[in-house]
């Protein structure tokens, strides 16, 4: 099952997609995709009630309609650094002995296709295509990786756009660079893991301005997505519907040499194979 809403932001409707250009209106059985939803079993659920309504033909066009990100705000929005081994590298830093975490805050969750902002005192903003993991159920102290799986509600495409001055130049923690408004966008849609045939295959591709920037894949990552969850679970809870950014490919602005910084009139254009494309527009501070 594909999850996503559309609409207006603040005012999106929770829909499930049939293909590119329709979906099934699901606002009058769940009010949102929520810590509620997840929570309670709501995937589970929606399962007969959609089939039912593709059967009989009930469904609507995308149009014009503008795609919000899949899930509803979050509790948190949890973060992995330098999970790939080559990034790690082109950013000089030692590939980790276990995850490195850091938070984002949740209000910089945005549309897969909604402006990026650059931030007032800003020099240096970055992209990074990632993989999200969206938590199902309450979930604390795992006994291993492969519990992680039935924590699992989803997969989901993200940008985890970085201010690099701000997360290595200012003290602190890296919260500081990646916590701007609009530093989040996510989508198009949620896909279940049945969805996806291999969660530990998946290519991965970021292009700025039709230049092609990031290529990857998550076969190559240093922690698998089961072994984050497992290892988030031992130092804190996850809520139902929280979102995990899993860490991103070399080839992001820092790494450049030259390294390159995205520009108000910048367009971001990434990827991830099952999870569907995504295209930001970058524009000035407020």
């Amino acid at each position: 099952m594909h999850l996503m809403r559309v609409g207006a932001p603040g005012a999106e409707k929770p829909v499930v997609r049939v293909d590119d250009r329709s979906y099934v209106d699901v606002s009058d059985l769940v009010t949102d995709f929520d810590e509620s939803f997840f929570g309670g079993g709501g995937i589970r659920q929606l399962a007969e009630p959609v089939a039912e309504r593709i059967a009989a033909g009930e469904t609507q066009e995308f149009g014009e309609q503008r795609i919000g990100a899949p899930i509803a705000r979050p509790h948190q929005i949890l973060c992995i650094g330098l999970n790939y081994r080559d990034h790690a590298a082109e950013t000089g830093q030692a590939v980790p002995a276990e995850p490195i975490l850091f938070t984002k805050s949740p209000n910089t969750l945005v549309g897969p296709n909604d402006d990026i902002r650059i931030p007032r005192g800003s020099d240096k903003t970055d992209w990074e295509v990632e993989l999200g993991i969206v938590i199902g159920g309450r979930t604390s102290y795992l006994a291993s990786p492969a519990d992680a799986k039935a924590a699992i509600a989803g997969y989901v495409l993200v940008n985890d756009v970085s201010e690099r001055t701000f997360q290595m130049e200012r003290g602190g923690q890296w919260s500081k660079g990646k916590s701007a408004e609009t530093f989040n966008p996510a989508g198009p849609w949620l896909a279940t893991p049945d969805e996806i045939p291999d969660v530990l295959d998946l290519d991965m591709t970021l292009d700025v301005n039709g230049v092609r920037r990031q290529t990857g894949n998550t076969q190559t990552m240093i922690f698998d997505p089961y072994v984050i969850v497992h290892h988030l679970s031992q130092f804190m809870v996850l809520e139902p519907g929280d979102l995990i950014n899993t860490g991103t490919p070399p080839g992001v602005g820092m790494g450049l040499r030259p390294q390159v910084w995205l520009r108000a009139g910048d367009v971001v254009e990434l990827s991830i194979e099952h999870l569907g494309t995504a295209r930001q527009n970058v524009i000035g501070p407020r």
